[in-house]
């Protein structure tokens, strides 16, 4: 990504957490940027491509991040560890990011619907890992497609308890559901 794109990217990406999708106008972005409209639609032909960008980015920066963690863990508790503690520091990298898939998620648009999807392909990559745990008897019996929408639920609360709390630290926040929830997913044989 050149320079441009890349400033267009961040700021964009700044002006849709603090203000909605909605509620930024190229105008805005341009002006965050410093630079005309038409070397903004020369990088994208649109607001909404320029959004579409950038949850696609996001989205796979996450979903990389999560595969390279997970692939150097040797059994499926460490594996699931690694997605937690994965989706907590990127709300401590990426809020913004964050805070723009939780907000746009929810409403009926085609953009909405975009987020959607990329989060449900997400929480397929986890629930595939909780099905070969407990296939290998490391995790215990379950219903992994809604302990999937368990874990990508510590991506959201994460984000709550930062957004909250200013003492917010990836260590303590990782500490804390790694006592009270791992260990409600091991398998009795594992403990």
């Amino acid at each position: 990504m050149n320079k441009t794109k890349r400033k267009i990217f961040e700021a964009s990406m700044k002006l849709f957490a603090e203000k909605g999708y909605e509620g930024t106008s190229i105008e805005e972005i341009t002006s965050e940027v410093g630079v005309a409209k038409g070397t903004l639609y020369y990088h994208f032909t649109s607001k909404e491509e320029i959004f579409d960008f950038l949850i696609s980015e996001g989205m796979g920066l996450l979903e990389n991040s999560i595969q390279i963690k997970v692939n150097k863990q040797d059994n499926y508790v460490d594996k699931v560890r690694a997605i937690i503690l994965i989706q907590v520091k990127l709300v401590e990298k990426y809020e913004k990011f964050i805070t723009i898939l939780t907000t746009e998620m929810w409403g009926n648009s085609e953009r909405s619907k975009a987020c959607r999807n990329f989060v449900s392909e997400y929480l397929k990559d986890i629930k595939k890992i909780l099905d070969e745990g407990i296939e290998k008897g490391e995790l215990k019996e379950t219903n992994t497609d809604l302990m999937s929408k368990e874990i990508l639920g510590f991506l959201f609360s994460s984000l709550y308890a930062k957004k909250m709390n200013p003492n917010f630290t990836v260590e303590e926040t990782f500490k804390s559901i790694d006592r009270d929830f791992m260990i409600g997913i091991k398998a009795k044989s594992k403990m």
